[in-house]
């Protein structure tokens, strides 16, 4: 099987086209670059506004059912896939850009050049475009990647693995220390043109959303959306929260770019509320997932919310697929992660469809762990799943776990995260509040 290489955005995102073209947004000013963000009054960052929809026209997803193939959103061109690339085994299309009438989004434009900027700047530990990834063979499609940066400079995790909820703590890493520099946008609602907006420079309000790149990135375009960075929140989650979240996925337009939520006790590394965010051009393995309904007693819809749960996957989880209101899919999901967080329960939460789709799975990793129930060669592996590993696309950090990789092994790896069929029961019967 030959391996998979990341390829850079070409010059249709590069900053000097930016500058130059009309068609495209400026470069991002930031007038403090080498500060702090905790120092952001009088700054100025780039701003990308979005307009707030009481409703939208839900697309046709591309999730669910068939091991072979996941369809792309209908009219969707980007990244393009040659014949010659569909049909070569062990392979995924490398982001190819298109021309901006394809319908590429402002944000991925501005997001992919700021960040591409930010790379040429040195500001990433390692080049996460010269890790190797592979596709796992068999019919789920399990992603792989070799890293030895996440494992060797990765943050380590500074807080306690058996509480969700953790009082914030100012003396440790929280994103008010990175530099302003790491900031790409600020993601503020703006008038209800429908439209997004862009400007290259604009002061910020008290307390701004920000688009930060990750230092440690997994993928090619990895980001971090912090909500309401001054006002501290630890890494819990609510409906207003999770709304920005939604709408950060509804605006980039791109089903390729899918957003992951980590509670504390399921592998965040910072208490400091955050979501992280890439482009990935192949599907997750949950994507081709299969669902069944809800188990008898639990509610199967939540008004215009459908609610499922996955069949035949290493990790339990429930489904949430939205109607025509992004804010109630908001309500649903962030209630039931606030019933979670009450109840001390590990849970990661996957994004797909711009949106449209969240997976909630509880994390039971960390608990089988600390019981001495994970197998010694698992744990020599290192590798402990999130949200993103959970979802199908597995970090490896030794050349060894790399070569060897089979889809039982991460089948069996993925297991320990799971609840059992009695847990899982009770776990969605207090998500679904039933």
């Amino acid at each position: 099987m030959a391996p998979m290489y990341v390829s850079r955005v070409p010059s249709v995102y590069s900053l000097q086209q930016l500058e130059e073209d009309s068609l495209f947004p400026r470069k991002g000013v930031l007038s403090a670059p080498e500060k702090p963000v905790s120092e952001l009054a009088g700054s100025l960052l780039p701003k990308l506004s979005f307009a707030a929809r009481t409703g939208y026209k839900s697309k046709r997803v591309r999730s669910f059912g068939d091991l072979q193939r996941v369809p792309d959103i209908d009219d969707y061109s980007w990244p393009s896939v040659s014949s010659d690339e569909e049909s070569s085994e062990g392979t995924v299309p490398s982001l190819a850009a298109q021309p901006a009438e394809a319908g590429i989004s402002l944000l991925d434009m501005v997001l992919l050049a700021e960040w591409e900027d930010r790379a040429e700047q040195d500001l990433f530990r390692y080049d996460v475009t010269a890790c190797p990834t592979k596709l796992v063979p068999g019919p789920y499609g399990f992603v792989a990647q070799f890293n030895e940066g996440r494992g060797s400079k990765k943050r380590p995790t500074e807080f306690r693995i058996d509480q969700v909820c953790q009082p914030f703590d100012d003396k440790k890493f929280n994103f008010t220390k990175a530099l302003q520099k790491e900031v790409l946008f600020q993601f503020e609602e703006g008038l209800s043109s429908g439209k997004q907006a862009y400007a290259a420079s604009a002061l910020v309000p008290a307390s701004p959303n920000l688009v930060f790149i990750n230092v440690s990135p997994i993928e090619y375009g990895h980001v971090l959306l912090v909500p309401r960075v001054l006002d501290k929140i630890s890494q819990v989650v609510d409906p207003r929260t999770l709304l920005l979240a939604l709408e950060f996925c509804h605006e980039a337009d791109n089903p390729y770019f899918r957003l992951c939520y980590n509670s504390l006790g399921a592998y965040a590394t910072v208490n400091h509320l955050h979501f992280q965010a890439y482009y990935l051009s192949a599907p997750f393995a949950v994507e081709r997932a299969p669902t069944a309904e809800v188990m008898m007693g639990l509610k199967r819809r939540r008004g215009e919310v459908r609610i499922s749960q996955l069949a035949e996957y290493p990790v339990r989880g429930l489904v949430f697929e939205a109607g025509s209101s992004l804010a109630e899919m908001a309500d649903v999901v962030g209630e039931a992660c606030q019933r979670l967080q009450k109840a001390n329960i590990p849970h990661n939460l996957f994004v797909v469809d711009c949106g449209q789709r969240v997976f909630l799975f509880p994390n039971a990793f960390a608990e089988a762990k600390a019981n001495n129930l994970v197998p010694e060669d698992l744990l020599d592996s290192q590798v402990d799943p999130a949200g993103f590993e959970i979802s199908g696309h597995l970090i490896l950090k030794r050349q060894q776990d790399y070569d060897n990789i089979t889809q039982d092994w991460v089948w069996r790896l993925l297991s320990y995260a799971s609840l059992s069929a009695e847990g899982f029961a009770d776990f969605a019967k207090l998500a679904l509040d039933c």
